[in-house]
């Protein structure tokens, strides 16, 4: 069944986005949708989606969902301004009202050619997404729509205005409405009904009312102009004033409640002119610009940042390298773990947030999933290191696109007044990749080169999607989405990039193939190339102790020299300082003393300073002259007078060390203990295995099993592609010619429903219309207990089962003749 009451009429139907097929009006939103074209079904299917699932079985049950309250409220929410404007508009109208007279509620008594110009492209759209029906001289807004939008004490209409005179006079006395009639001026007449029509009329009229309201006080003018706009009711004594007794008398503010009035719609539109709302708006708000640079400037300034955010990446993941902070019991990092994170980035808490959660949302990092769970990298952080520098960024831009998390709720609140914390629950928002998207898309209607005004920008955003229970966060997102762009080098110095502008390519909606968003994706890396540093492979060494790397370095020469230096300091160059602890920890990783002086001498424009050659030289020395091994521990050394001089010292007391022989101390403390103790002391000792061999301490890089990046959480069901959208329609279609099919009189059981047939009767007239080729119409029971009916077309009946052509499904399918509960002829037209 429609969810809309049948209005019989003769006039012509007018779909806004197909004519109809039949010359009659449609008496119901199922009627109007089986005037549809399929081209028109399909733009309703792909508008909104959540009628899709499951597919309806035909037109009565498509029209049916499209009016329940959860589909529709999802589909007004999804209207811009002007079209939400348009239905509240409606709503307020008679009902079925024509086309014009919404016009004039819209654009008010002196009309505005704006409004007109865009009136038309308004109810197209609600029209499409049946949200409308009927021709333009009875238009009707679905009755669900109008419940939600209509004037009503409990939740007033978005217009502002209250109820009609009608309806706010609904249970008053006869008696008192004829004083009312009076009062105003009017003959008074025989019945309630009446004089409410008299009255309503008089609030219509231009001429007469503007009359009527010359008379008023002033004061009375006054209440009246506080009321206009809305909310429209007002409390009153139970002995007004003059001026409020005054309005009273005459119906301009008409009692709901014990000590509650209400100015009536009709006198409200009279006051504002005629005009439903206060301001129409018909246009959406251009995307100003804010500044202007060189193209050359923007994709140079956002390509250093795509770097910048490279290199925060992997710093990041280094550093959880040999394994990350633990998971919190309810998920997520603590606050001590994510300042520690920020302290080690040398950023602010919110940005380290922010690039935590884009190393999550990429699939680099995940907990590991043991007893005692920490966040590590994963396998997929490997591959993507081998990838070249503009794939690695691509893979990370997409990924921010697409991703539901939002970093910019980290610290704020959830509903249950819980923290919500980096990496942990509840940080999903499913609108957050169609706000970062829209942004994008704004953003690059501009000339290149261009800024958008962030203020424009935001005020577009909110005419686009004016729900309010969803603006204020759409605002939030968008002001963090152009400073996340900026971040990740999709714009340089706030104008979108060449680099992307090839990525919102990428990811243009929700309906785009993955092999569509590689290739975009591949696009916008191969524009970033040429603007990225080349990876250098030497340094300038220097007689302070110091490397300059005058630019990126390839990763191999990276990582070693991470291991025999500390990096000082960041930016354009990165300066690494030696110190007698690298050199040691690259000691102790297993190279000797000369295999650092040739990486050096390979790897430097400069000679190897003196100073530093030194460092390693003494340092080489030195290393290994004690060793350390389990007994507890123990210290054993050629040398005597060095254990004489590390028992003498104050600082071992810690230790507990006592001498064993001349050669060997053993110690109370574990052997990492022991070494730290004598490292602290001035001494460079090593450890050794159970057989005395010298043991190479290297970094172990912790990895998770094998993760996946999160899913997206959607928002509502995913939007339908081509092919399933036409398979939709015929189905659709199938049903309801297999609902609407007209049947051959049939006997009627005493109860007045269809009789079932007997076995022998459907066998006979399955044979028969084998033989001429006719369908027929059966009612149908699946293995599950389902009924259903169909148009079936019969090819060959044997061995208790139908072969058949089923109109219903598109397809042939084949019926067992126990499971069919009768059947019947179709009408000859």
């Amino acid at each position: 069944m429609s969810t809309d009451e049948p209005q019989p009429t003769d006039s012509a139907s007018a779909s806004a986005t197909a004519p109809p097929r039949a010359a009659e009006t449609p008496r119901s939103l199922a009627e109007a949708l089986r005037s549809r074209d399929d081209d028109a079904l399909s733009a309703l299917l792909r508008a909104r989606p959540d009628l899709l699932t499951p597919v309806p079985t035909d037109l009565t049950q498509l029209a049916t969902r499209a009016g329940t309250r959860a589909s529709v409220v999802r589909a007004l929410d999804h209207l811009d301004r002007f079209a939400q404007q348009v239905a509240e508009t409606l709503a307020v109208a008679q009902d079925p009202t024509s086309y014009d007279e919404v016009r004039a509620l819209i654009a008010g008594d002196d009309g505005a050619a704006a409004v007109e110009e865009a009136l038309p492209r308004a109810l197209a759209t609600l029209h499409e997404q049946a949200l409308v029906w009927g021709p333009d001289d009875r238009l009707r807004l679905v009755r669900t729509a109008r419940e939600l939008l209509a004037p009503a004490p409990q939740h007033p209409s978005p217009t502002g205005l209250g109820p009609t005179v009608a309806e706010a006079t609904a249970g008053m006395s006869p008696t008192r409405i004829q004083h009312i009639v009076t009062e105003a001026g009017l003959p008074s007449t025989h019945d309630p009904v009446s004089a409410v029509e008299s009255l309503r009329a008089l609030f219509t009229d231009r001429a007469r009312m503007s009359a009527l309201l010359d008379e008023a006080p002033a004061e009375s003018v006054e209440v009246l102009s506080r009321l206009v706009w809305g909310p429209p009711y007002g409390q009153v004594t139970a002995d007004p004033a003059r001026h409020l007794r005054w309005l009273l008398n005459r119906g301009l503010l008409l009692p709901t409640a014990p000590g509650t009035v209400v100015l009536p719609r009709e006198a409200a539109l009279h006051l504002r002119a005629g005009r439903a709302h206060r301001a129409p708006e018909p246009t959406p708000p251009p995307v100003v610009a804010a500044r202007e640079h060189r193209p050359q400037v923007v994709d140079t300034t956002a390509a250093g940042q795509a770097y910048t955010a490279l290199a925060t990446v992997e710093e990041l993941l280094k550093d959880w390298d040999e394994g990350g902070p633990a998971v919190l019991r309810a998920g997520g990092l603590s606050v001590r773990d994510l300042k520690r994170t920020a302290v080690a980035l040398d950023l602010p808490e919110p940005l380290a947030a922010f690039w935590v959660e884009l190393a999550y949302a990429a699939g680099l990092v995940a907990s590991d999933g043991e007893a005692d769970e920490r966040y590590a990298a994963t396998p997929a952080y490997d591959e993507w290191q081998e990838l070249p520098a503009p794939q690695r960024w691509a893979a990370l831009a997409t990924a921010w696109l697409t991703a539901t998390r939002t970093a910019g709720l980290i610290g704020g609140r959830d509903g249950k007044d819980r923290t919500l914390s980096a990496l942990g629950p509840h940080l999903d928002r499913s609108a957050a990749p169609e706000v970062r998207r829209r942004v994008l898309a704004l953003a690059a209607t501009l000339p290149e080169g261009t800024a958008p005004d962030p203020e424009s920008l935001l005020a577009r955003l909110r005419w686009e999607r004016p729900s309010p229970a969803s603006r204020e966060l759409r605002s939030r997102m968008a002001q963090w989405t152009l400073n996340e762009t900026e971040l990740l080098g999709i714009t340089g110095r706030g104008a979108l990039s060449t680099h992307g502008r090839a990525l919102l390519d990428a990811t243009a909606d929700d309906a785009t193939s993955p092999a569509e968003r590689a290739v975009a994706a591949t696009r916008a890396a191969q524009l970033l190339a040429p603007l990225l540093p080349e990876p250098l492979d030497h340094v300038l060494l220097q007689a302070d102790l110091t490397a300059v790397a005058p630019g990126p370095l390839e990763r191999p020469l990276a990582d070693a020299l991470a291991v025999l230096a500390d990096v000082e300091s960041k930016g354009g160059a990165t300066v690494y300082r030696f110190t007698p602890g690298s050199v040691r920890r690259a000691l102790d990783s297993g190279q000797s003393a000369s295999d650092l002086h040739t990486f050096l001498t390979a790897h430097s424009r400069t000679p190897v300073p003196q100073p530093l050659a030194y460092l390693i030289d003494d340092m080489a020395r030195r290393h290994g002259h004690l060793r350390i091994g389990a007994a507890s521990a123990y210290v054993r050394c050629d040398d005597e007078a060095v254990l004489n001089e590390i028992l003498a010292d104050r600082r071992s007391q810690g230790l507990r060390l006592r001498r064993l022989a001349p050669t060997v101390l053993a110690a109370q403390a574990d052997p990492g203990t022991l070494l730290d103790g004598l490292r602290g002391m001035g001494f460079a000792p090593a450890a050794e295995s159970a057989e005395g061999d010298v043991l190479i301490t290297r970094a172990h890089a912790r990895r998770t099993p094998p993760r996946s990046a999160p899913e997206p959480v959607p928002d509502g069901p995913p939007l339908p592609d081509a092919t399933l959208v036409g398979a939709a329609v015929r189905a659709i279609r199938a049903g309801d010619l297999a609902s609407t099919a007209p049947r051959k009189e049939a006997p009627q059981a005493a109860d007045g429903r269809l009789p079932r047939t007997t076995a022998a009767e459907t066998l006979a007239t399955m044979q028969a219309a084998v033989l001429t080729g006719e369908a027929v119409w059966i009612g149908y029971v699946n293995a599950e207990g389902s009924a259903s009916q169909r148009v079936i077309a019969p090819v060959r009946v044997e061995g208790g089962f139908v072969t058949a052509y089923d109109h219903t499904a598109d397809e042939v399918r084949t019926y067992p003749l126990h499971r069919i509960t009768g059947v019947a002829e179709l009408a000859d037209d």
